[in-house]
């Protein structure tokens, strides 16, 4: 690979409906997309991979694509990780501040403290996230280093998920050819590219409606402070039209992207559309209101289950800028105002922001994941200055030291 590809830098979305390569290179200016490939994935349910051959071969595909697009080898990738085992909770750890100033070490030592809990054999942390440092009763530090004083605190999140479903990701794209330079979760990856500063300090609750899961985080104040998996999204809306109007899923799929509405009010009643039979029957003319009449409910369900949680989590009255929803069903024409409705909040459709290159193709709420590991990915790279990464690519995923000086400095 030539220098000029060494700021290369791929997110591999691997998702329950499609598997997305995209790459990006780190200029001076910021952030290129210069590659995307994409693949429909057969290897996953909700979120999780339940097939290595299927996955692995559109990863393959995906990544053979991007390739082409951008004119290099792709050698390692930051890959997405979601499912109904993903845990999300928040710590806290004390220590004493050796020399009255806090060093690095001092950071390192109270990460340590807060990550001391007892976290079950199947589990492994994916992320120790940072919200705050405390320095002798004075909170709301996010930087401490070379402060002042007798005792450190930090408050973090920590995201764990089952070891074997880590692996299955891992082992997939070692199978395509890839290393996996670190596993990041995917609704954090999300709110790196389709939420704005303001909004995380204000506090924002970002909801990500994939394929097979809901992905949400919660930020206030600039910081993480809760995440959590559904097991519901898109391919419930399609398995609903297959089922209520009695056509094939391949075809329920493209009804749902060509005519489908969350919003009865919002489809005239003269409105029509085909919809094909199964076995070899006539095609029919149907209602579009009767389409919109099926997906309503369910995305309505989605919405409720999503503001159960949201209140579950406690910070119902502490996000102020409101919702926003990404993710490839929030393209869904009343998703918005429906969302409106149920959580008495803004809402709008999050889209992958801050980057160049090809923005015009990345400029959908599908891509929100994929363009945010790049994102995070070219962050964890320029902030930790250690590019040892490749040929300890274990070791990196279990000790995670490196990950969190990344999320720190």
């Amino acid at each position: 690979m030539s220098s000029k590809k060494d700021n290369l830098i791929v997110g591999l979305d691997i998702g329950t409906t499609k598997i997305c390569a995209i790459v990006g290179n780190l200029t001076a200016d910021g952030l290129d997309i210069v590659g995307i490939g994409t693949s429909p994935s057969k290897g996953l349910r909700k979120g999780v991979v339940i097939n290595i051959e299927s996955t692995v071969e559109a990863i393959k595909t995906a990544l053979q694509e991007a390739e082409l697009m951008a004119g290099c080898e792709i050698k390692s990738v930051f890959a997405g990780i979601a499912g109904g085992h993903i845990k999300g909770f928040n710590s806290q750890g004390v220590i004493a501040i050796k020399n009255r100033e806090v060093t690095r070490e001092d950071v390192r030592r109270v990460i340590d403290a807060a990550k001391a809990i007892a976290i079950p054999m199947d589990r492994e942390v994916i992320h120790i996230l940072p919200q705050e440092f405390i320095i002798d009763d004075q909170d709301g530090i996010k930087e401490p280093l070379g402060m002042s004083g007798v005792r450190l605190e930090s408050k973090v999140h920590i995201v764990t998920g089952a070891v074997a479903s880590a692996q299955n990701i891992i082992k997939s794209c070692n199978r395509a050819g890839v290393d996996v330079a670190d596993i990041v979760l995917e609704q954090l990856a999300s709110s790196e590219s389709a939420l704005t500063q303001d909004e995380k300090e204000l506090g924002v609750a970002m909801v990500d409606i994939g394929g097979g899961t809901t992905d949400i985080a919660i930020f206030v104040d600039g910081a993480i402070k809760h995440t959590s998996v559904l097991s519901i999204g898109g391919n419930h809306l399609t398995n609903d039209i297959a089922v209520g109007l009695r056509t094939p899923m391949n075809e329920a799929e493209k009804i749902k992207q060509q005519t489908g509405c969350c919003l009865t009010s919002m489809v005239s009643r003269d409105e029509t559309i085909e919809v094909p039979s199964v076995g070899g029957r006539e095609p029919r003319e149907l209602s579009r209101q009767l389409l919109a009449e099926i997906l309503e409910p369910r995305v309505e369900e989605i919405f409720t289950l999503v503001n159960r949680e949201i209140v579950r989590s406690g910070y119902e009255d502490l996000i102020a800028s409101g919702v926003v929803i990404t993710g490839g069903s929030a393209i869904l024409p009343g998703m918005p105002e429906l969302a409106e409705q149920i959580f008495n909040l803004p809402v709008r459709r999050g889209m992958p922001m801050g980057i160049g290159g090809l923005t015009d193709v990345v400029n959908s709420p599908i891509y929100a994941t994929g363009v945010g590991l790049v994102k995070y990915g070219s962050r964890n790279l320029q902030s930790s200055n250690f590019k040892i990464g490749q040929e300890n690519i274990f070791d990196k995923i279990t000790n995670r030291m490196k990950e969190w000086f990344g999320e720190f400095f």
